[in-house]
């Protein structure tokens, strides 16, 4: 994300600050999913995917410029490349046709199960081993998901469907991007930025657009700028600091969607939304802190021999 250049020079570093660039980050992703909710109840998705989209290029231009075109003319592994932008634009979009019918901490904790969809899928597309432990923690973590589904012959409304759908997507995207670690960053998130762009105009054809005002359209484009800015301070988080210090800040997510849902659209979520996520957390943070355990004895059985 060197479309910011200077944040990484003004950041703290050390694990305090990468604690507090890891809770920056969540925070920015929390304000931009309560922009999307707020907007999205009078504009279309495509409408807001455009706008975000259009905010999101301009922002990385200079980045954009610096790689120069040779870096975008033959990406690495194509064929990927398009099933991970493919997967990124479907997770989005589904993400703001859930918010439309369900409270903003719900979703969000739909899509927090995605590292736990990550794991389920690692021996099958990543070639990785998964332990009973981690199992385990993956089963407990689908019960989780259950939990906040909540599921009765009424409950799995089409936002729910969207939430679940979403979050599975998110998973595939997020395999899709381990595969492709070697590939630039700035090359990875604008082919994410152009398929939105363009799914987002098709969507505005069909849908049509309606006319924002000046303090609606300044609303989308921030969608764009919060969404790299979040990503900019996680990323330099994970730079200045261990990832197993920063990563179980990321679960502050669900706080906030907790929070900001109370405070501008009088949402609560109920007791067995709250138990789920609680699990889909403690899951998610075991297998985490399993992977983080095992990274470290295979480095120490390298050193040794």
């Amino acid at each position: 994300m060197s479309a910011f250049p200077r944040l990484g020079a003004l950041a703290p570093t050390g694990a305090t600050g990468g604690i507090i660039m890891m809770l920056l980050g969540v925070l920015l992703f929390a304000v931009n999913d309560t922009l999307g909710k707020w907007l999205v109840g009078a504009y279309t998705v495509g409408q807001l995917m455009l706008v975000r989209s259009i905010a999101g290029l301009c922002t990385m231009a200079p980045s954009i410029i610096r790689a120069g075109p040779y870096a975008f003319l033959r990406p690495p592994r194509p064929g990927l490349q398009l099933l991970r932008v493919a997967f990124s634009t479907l997770e989005g979009s589904l993400f703001f046709w859930a918010l439309t019918e369900l409270p903003l901490a719900e979703v969000m904790t739909y899509y927090m199960a995605g590292p736990i969809y990550v794991t389920a899928l690692s021996p099958f597309l990543l070639g990785e081993q998964v332990g009973w432990r981690r199992w385990t923690a993956v089963a407990i973590g689908f019960g989780g998901v259950i939990l906040a589904l909540h599921p009765s012959p009424g409950s799995l409304s089409l936002g729910a469907v969207c939430a679940l759908v979403g979050s599975f997507s998110y998973a595939l995207f997020l395999v899709a991007t381990r595969k492709l670690a070697g590939t630039p960053g700035t090359v990875l998130m604008t082919a994410q930025l152009l398929a939105a762009l363009i799914f987002g105009g098709t969507l505005v054809v069909i849908q049509g657009w309606t006319p924002p005002g000046l303090l609606d359209l300044t609303l989308m484009l921030l969608l764009g700028i919060g969404s790299l800015s979040g990503n900019l301070c996680v990323n330099q988080s994970l730079r200045i600091a261990p990832a197993s210090v920063v990563v179980p800040y990321q679960y502050t997510l669900i706080l906030w969607g907790m929070l900001f849902g109370y405070v501008f659209f009088d949402e609560v979520i109920g007791p067995m939304t709250m138990t789920g996520a609680a699990v889909i957390v403690g899951a998610g943070l075991f297998i985490f802190l399993r992977e983080q355990q095992l990274r470290r004895r295979g480095q120490r059985r390298g050193r040794e021999s």
